[in-house]
């Protein structure tokens, strides 16, 4: 048991440490080259858990790149012409791997439309909305992170504390109202710190009621993504989407709440 705990200790602190290291210390190259990677590998792991054959899952991962890397050359006015390339590239191996089920005689065509189709909105399109906000600042996405952190940590002492008032217990057990309440307010006191910045340490000039909003979007949505996981994991009857992270599972079990939160907080900053 002890062990167990330092493993998990140990791989969630090179995780975040990888994560925050990309975002803050190196050129936007090794982010883009990072989430490149994590985004195929992320949608492969979709598709492994929802048992793909070889050639959905890599059509699956060949789409996630494309759509990652257009929309890393969208935010840069000199490579438009590139990202609309990349887009024609995304719609046609799309519409070629939709085809290809005429010919694989497969039992059910439709469900591997389906998985394919939901591992592109599901978790490439939220991977690639990551560049989007990092155009806007490094430091506004290692916000998101760092606002989650924070809101999955508060959640699980207050909770475990304090809990009483089950969530969602048919998806996941542990959650409780309280620890969302407590989670919530961890959160939102540290998305007040990095998106208004009183210290002037972040750069983030948002006015304090748009830092609140912010923070209660990514709270919300990081806990729906976090739950839509839950949900994909007991239908499947699994425990954890995969083993990359010792103690902590797969690549979906880590960066579950980033499914919704990202594309959630992207649509808020174009409206406010």
């Amino acid at each position: 048991m002890k062990s167990e705990f330092w493993k998990r200790t140990l791989f969630g602190s090179l995780y975040v440490a990888l994560v925050v290291t990309s975002l803050l210390f190196f050129r936007p190259f090794y982010f883009q080259l990072l989430f490149l990677l994590v985004t195929a590998f992320a949608v492969r792991e979709f598709h492994h858990i929802n048992r793909s054959d070889m050639l959905l899952t890599l059509s699956g991962m060949l789409l996630a790149w494309i759509m990652f890397s257009a929309c890393s050359l969208f935010v840069c006015t000199a490579f438009w012409s590139s990202a609309v390339w990349l887009a024609c590239l995304y719609a046609f191996v799309l519409i070629m791997t939709l085809v290809v089920e005429l010919f694989k005689k497969a039992d059910n065509p439709i469900a591997n439309w389906g998985i394919l189709l939901a591992g592109q909105v599901m978790v490439a399109l939220p991977f690639a909305l990551m560049n989007m906000l990092f155009a806007r600042s490094n430091i506004l996405l290692l916000s998101v992170f760092v606002i989650i952190w924070l809101n999955d940590t508060g959640a699980y002492c207050v909770g475990s504390l304090i809990g009483r008032h089950k969530m969602f217990p048919r998806v996941s057990p542990g959650k409780s109202w309280e620890g969302l309440a407590g989670g919530a307010l961890f959160a939102v006191l540290c998305g007040y710190i990095f998106l208004s910045d009183p210290f002037s340490f972040t750069g983030l000039q948002y006015s304090w009621w748009h830092a609140l909003i912010i923070s209660l979007v990514i709270v919300i949505f990081g806990t729906l993504g976090d739950l839509m996981e839950s949900l994909t994991k007991r239908t499947l009857g699994i425990k954890d989407s995969g083993n990359v992270i010792p103690g902590h599972g797969g690549l979906l079990d880590r960066f579950d709440s980033i499914l919704l939160a990202v594309p959630a907080v992207y649509i808020t900053l174009l409206l406010i």
